[in-house]
């Protein structure tokens, strides 16, 4: 059974070698990843302790960074204080709003017609 948190927990905990926050209903330790995280650690020591779940989606991270956030997981908010929020749609490319991963390709068929089109104007203008 995944470990339960209260918001209060998550926002007043303390304990060496921990840095709580929430995404989704979903808590996670990032203590081990503050040197590694590419925006710097600034940014996670600032959401220490909150919901950072808007800042997170408003970031558009990577489909490495989704599949790393795993690792991190501690557990979840209790039932009572859960949001129920759903990740913003297309904050992430090849995820779908409830987190699953897409199959097929993640570039967009518009840009594969886009770069297609413009390869056969460039060509027609030189010919």
């Amino acid at each position: 059974m995944t470990k339960q948190f209260t918001r209060r927990q998550v926002e007043k905990n303390d304990e060496k070698d921990t840095m709580l926050f929430i995404l989704h209903d979903k808590v996670y330790n990032v203590h081990s990843f503050l040197n590694e995280h590419p925006g710097g650690e600034e940014i996670l020591l600032d959401h220490k302790g909150t919901d950072a779940s808007e800042n997170f989606d408003d970031v558009g991270h990577s489909n490495d960074a989704m599949e790393l956030m795993k690792k991190y997981q501690v557990g979840e908010v209790v039932e009572s204080e859960r949001k129920n929020q759903s990740p913003k749609q297309g904050w992430v490319a090849g995820y779908t709003k409830t987190g699953e991963k897409k199959s097929g390709s993640s570039v967009p068929f518009y840009l594969l017609i886009g770069g297609l089109a413009l390869l056969v104007a460039i060509i027609s203008y030189i010919y």
